[in-house]
């Protein structure tokens, strides 16, 4: 198996290949450098004084660059912290002629920008085949984090950022007629996620690489991603993303890493009991490998991306010529859609089917090219108990759960190990971060499908239940039966599923018994033992349970989730509040089974990305302050702003960052949707997925109430009563999902209202920013003033928005619910707009209104009433308002709470407007929660990973020598 070190390039005798790929040619040198011709011995003892020279073969294709370059000939290069602008905009210069994407004659920013990108690329390529002859040499133990999506935003800035290169890139630029902004704005966001569960795992990458972990990640290269989101008359519209047209050049494919990935089939039994998957459906999965780079270090880790396609020999031809084209392509067809967009809609079959594809597709090509580099890692004596010695897999949420039972697979049925050897070493193996407590969200599949799908698999998770029932009989006794059945339905993978016959029999009632007649002769001895026993204990208790059957009009179902905590040996809540929640609720049965599994490893963001490149005015601020860039690595540092909180110098340079960051979100929003917004008004943001838990819907109805009270006053009354305000909503709605999509609808409709009404003029503007990804959130986030987490309380895992934005100055205004609750305690009960329910109370008030006892506060209706008027068009919002209304039934009763917490939101936000009336006290509020915020880095949080569910330790790389040996 190929990778990014060379430990496995050693030719026969012995001797080492450059620990470059061919493909990384030392752009770095113009071509019309000077060449070095050196005697083998003294080139030898240049080589081991450097760790710059390398062995070049050739330097392009291009005839006008075939000139006699051999082993003799070896160019200097220059560390990549060395760089000057004079070398840099030659590199530019050698990519836009050598590596052309466009024509000749053209150097336009497109162009600009790519030759850019492959500038800097090449510095990564070299930290990147350094960090991996390291990592392969020494064996290490390596992380490898599967997640269904990266949110990666655009890579030029956070690269040169890291490397330390952004001065002198940007100097080269000029040199070149461009300036590095406008460069950088050329880059297109890579489409491979959708919210915080994305952004997280590349906060992850971020912080990992950066403190020198052993670790990469495994996702998919999405072609269309998503979807890019058009705001239009009629809402939402979603079309397909295009950041793959005109090429990404952060991106090296590795023809040579491909793995097979079968579906369907049959599985066959052979000789001494081993089985075999055959037939079916193969697809081959090919590595697209992305350099990430660390802050102010050497190592680069990897984020390997899997792309399907099947071979020529699978394309038709006869059939494509009879003119049955379709037909000629169908297997490519089906390779390659699997990995199309993210999450493809699963109300239809296929859609289902094309999900569970994504899903094993992930986790079958991971999981063999990890086994892959532990075998080679491990030379000639291959010991599998050494397996959790070197790996840790990180399941970031159910999506790749399939891992478990691949790894079981391989282990088995590949490496001939015994059931017992691959299930020991597959839990020791794996670990599991759960995301939520959302029913819809906490994964199952159903049973037959995968059947049909993945028939091994099913197999291997059968035989896992039935252990897991074992096990629980063996903990729990049969003294009694009707806990041990409770805990079998709850903790069980398999549902409405039978029950193993030896313990079916458990429950069987002597009435049953006497009524089965014939059923008994059929059954062995060992089975009348038991039952016979059972007839004895019945005499003395008669409260033992029938046996339940499986419900025939239920489909059997694969709980994705209990299978993760069967199978792993962690599983770890993202939030303090939200392991609570999964200890005492949604995993309570495991966590008094198993308590040690479970852990608590709260979210954290990068402060490279999400402070030092995103707001470099406020950067400024805080090194000045604080005497130092330290914080940037370590952001405890950012806690000794509290002594300067008072201070009127700090407050003077604060305000002036946040006024500057306020006037680029100003333009923004201009290019983006035509609104001219006031830098003088407060600028309140809700940017987040749009799901009815996170609240939009309570957003937009404070809004509403706002409006319609300014509506009732005088233009005096209005200034007195309201600060000015600007409220800007961005997020994406799923393509099936309409209630969203409603929400989407109104907020843009009472925006087109709001914001075209003289008598309300710059007091009130309510804009929705389309197609919301990094890249706009790096805009947004510095200029935010009060931000909105209102999710309804022990709903939301964590959120790792909010930490961004505290990290930025920003107040949040939310309820106690994910990371609220430690940002809160961190920041402080005054620097926090505190409102709503608490999460312990949220049964109750849903039970108090189930059964009728809810009493809607006359305001509430009163929103809803003025929606209802048309006061915001023609459309018909019935069906998303009537969702808030009623005691119980699909879609209705409000299940969220928004009614509950609205009078006590729209009473909050009048503390809002009397704090931002004193900007002092504002300032000295946003501060302190800058300074509050050091608990919410993501070095913090890949730190207790690494000690407590990896262990793993940091590997400085680049401090080793990587060596071209002759």
């Amino acid at each position: 198996m190929a990778s990014l070190s060379t430990s496995s390039l050693s030719g026969s005798s012995g001797t080492r290949k450059p620990c470059f790929p061919h493909n990384a040619i030392t752009r770095f040198i113009n071509p019309s450098s000077v060449k070095l011709k050196l005697p083998l011995s003294q080139r030898s003892r240049n080589l081991s004084h450097s760790i710059d020279r390398l062995v070049i073969k050739s330097i392009a294709s291009d005839q006008r660059l075939q000139k006699s370059v051999t082993e003799e000939e070896i160019p200097t290069v220059p560390k990549p912290g060395a760089l000057d602008s004079t070398s840099i905009a030659s590199n530019i210069k050698y990519h836009t002629e050598y590596t052309p994407s466009f024509t000749p004659d053209n150097f336009g920013l497109p162009k600009a920008y790519l030759a850019t990108a492959e500038s800097v690329r090449d510095a990564l390529i070299k930290n990147w085949n350094e960090t991996y002859e390291y990592y392969d040499r020494v064996n290490v133990k390596q992380a490898y984090y599967l997640s269904m999506e990266f949110l990666q935003g655009r890579a030029l800035l956070n690269a040169i950022g890291n490397l330390e290169l952004t001065g002198a890139y940007a100097e080269a630029l000029s040199k070149l007629g461009h300036d590095l902004e406008s460069i950088a704005s050329q880059e297109s966001d890579a489409a491979l996620g959708n919210g915080g569960l994305g952004r997280l795992a590349s906060c992850f990458l971020d912080s990992i690489a950066t403190l020198d972990y052993p670790a990469w990640g495994y996702g998919l290269r999405y072609k269309y991603g998503l979807f890019h989101q058009n705001i239009t008359k009629d809402g939402q519209e979603e079309v397909a993303e295009s950041w793959l047209e005109l090429g990404n050049p952060w991106e090296i494919v590795r023809n040579d890493v491909s793995y097979p990935v079968k579906f369907y089939g049959k599985v066959l039994t052979g000789l001494r009991g081993r089985k075999f998957w055959v037939g079916g459906e193969d697809v081959n999965a090919v590595a697209y490998d992305v350099p990430i780079p660390g802050y102010k270090t050497k190592t680069t880790i990897n984020l390997r991306l899997w792309s399907t396609k099947v071979s020529s020999q699978d394309f038709d031809l006869q059939a494509f010529n009879a003119g049955d084209h379709g037909m000629a392509n169908q297997a490519h067809a089906n390779a390659e859609k699997i990995c199309y967009i993210l999450y493809p809609g699963d109300d239809s079959m296929e859609g289902k089917i094309l999900r569970l594809k994504q899903q094993y597709t992930l986790c079958s090509a991971s999981l063999q090219d990890i086994v892959a580099r532990f075998e080679r890692r491990s030379g000639n004596d291959v010991n599998w108990e050494e397996f959790p010695e070197k790996v840790a897999v990180q399941m970031n949420d159910t999506h790749p759960t399939l891992c478990i039972p691949e790894l079981i697979r391989i282990l088995i049925d590949v490496k001939g190990l015994a059931w017992e050897e691959a299930w020991r070493i597959t839990q020791r193996a794996v670990a599991y971060t759960n995301h939520t407590v959302l029913p819809e969200a906490l994964e199952k599949w159903n049973l037959e499908l995968m059947q049909k799908l993945l028939p091994r698999h099913v197999e291997i998770i059968e035989r896992i239940d039935e252990e897991l029932i074992g096990e629980l009989v063996s903990q729990y006794g049969t003294a009694d039966l009707e806990l041990l059945k409770k805990k079998i339905k709850s903790l069980r993978i398999l549902e409405n599923y039978p029950l193993p016959e030896a313990v079916a029999s458990l429950f069987v009632t002597p009435k049953q018994l006497t009524e089965s007649k014939d059923g008994d002769k059929s059954q062995n001895v060992e089975t009348n033992a038991k039952v016979e026993k059972l007839k004895a204990d019945s005499k003395s208790n008669n409260s033992k349970p029938p046996v339940e059957d499986p419900d025939l009009k239920l489909q059997k179902m694969v709980r994705m989730a209990n299978l993760c905590v069967v199978g792993g040996h962690a599983v770890n809540g993202v939030a303090a509040i939200h392991s609570e929640i999964i200890k005492e609720d949604v995993f309570n049965d495991f966590y008094k089974l198993w308590p040690e599994k479970f852990q608590n490893k709260t979210n954290g963001v990068t402060p490279r990305r999400w402070i030092r490149f995103c707001n470099p005015d406020l950067s400024k601020v805080l090194t000045k302050w604080l005497g130092t860039e330290d914080w940037v690595l370590n952001t405890e540092k950012l806690a000794e702003l509290k002594q300067f909180a008072d201070n009127e110098e700090l407050q003077k340079d604060w305000s002036a960052a946040k006024r500057s960051n306020k006037m680029k979100a100003v333009s923004f929003i201009k290019e983006k949707t035509g609104y001219v917004i006031s830098p003088d008004a407060m600028f309140d943001i809700q940017v987040k997925r749009i799901h009815e838990y996170k609240r939009q819907l309570l957003n937009i109805l404070g809004i509403i109430y706002r409006y319609k009270k300014m509506k009732e006053m005088s233009a005096e009354e209005r200034k007195l009563k309201y600060v000015p305000r600007v409220c800007i909503f961005g997020g994406k709605a799923f393509a099936t999902y309409v209630q969203a999509k409603r929400i989407v609808k109104l907020i843009t409709d009472v925006g087109a209202t709001i914001n075209h009404d003289p008598d309300i003029g710059d007091l009130l503007k309510v804009v929705f920013v389309p197609d919301y990804n990094v890249s706009v959130a790096e805009t947004l986030i510095p200029a935010s003033e009060l931000s909105q987490h209102i999710s309804t309380a022990g709903m939301e895992a964590s959120g790792t928005s909010n930490m961004k934005f505290v990290m930025n100055g920003c107040i949040l205004i939310g309820t106690l619910d994910g990371a609220n609750v430690e940002i809160r305690e961190e920041v402080g009960e005054d620097n926090f707009f505190l409102f709503g329910a608490r999460a312990h109370e949220i049964a109750g008030l849903r039970k108090e209104r189930r059964e009728g006892e809810f009493k809607p506060d006359p305001r509430f209706e009163e929103a809803k009433k003025f929606i209802r008027s048309g006061a915001f068009g023609k459309f018909d919002y019935n069906e998303l308002v009537g969702s808030l209304e009623g005691n119980e039934g699909f879609g209705r009763a409000d299940y969220f709470l928004v009614g509950k917490d609205f009078p006590s939101y729209i009473e909050c936000q009048d503390e809002v407007d009397a704090a931002y009336r004193d900007q002092k006290r504002w300032t000295r509020m946003s501060i302190l929660n800058t300074a509050g915020s050091y608990e919410f880095s993501s070095d913090r949080t890949i730190h207790q990973y690494a000690k407590e569910i990896w262990g793993i330790n940091p590997v400085r790389s680049g401090l080793v020598v990587c060596r071209s040996v002759l």
